[in-house]
């Protein structure tokens, strides 16, 4: 619990450079945009986000 707190507060700190990365604007996120309507599934930013989440975690889990 303390490092997830850690983390988040981390991320927020690092925001400001954090929103310039190209994350929920990559190839294969479905953007389906009608007048009243905008749906959007990141599949792709999921993806990464699993993979450098995974990566971390085992590095983690190493030391």
């Amino acid at each position: 619990m303390i490092l997830l707190g850690v983390l988040l507060v981390a991320a927020g700190l690092l925001w400001p450079w954090l929103k310039n990365l190209p994350l929920g604007r990559l190839p294969g996120d479905i953007i389906i945009s009608r007048e009243n309507f905008r749906f959007y599934f990141p599949v792709t930013t999921s993806i990464v986000v699993s993979i450098i989440l995974s990566l971390l975690l085992w590095i983690f889990r190493k030391f």
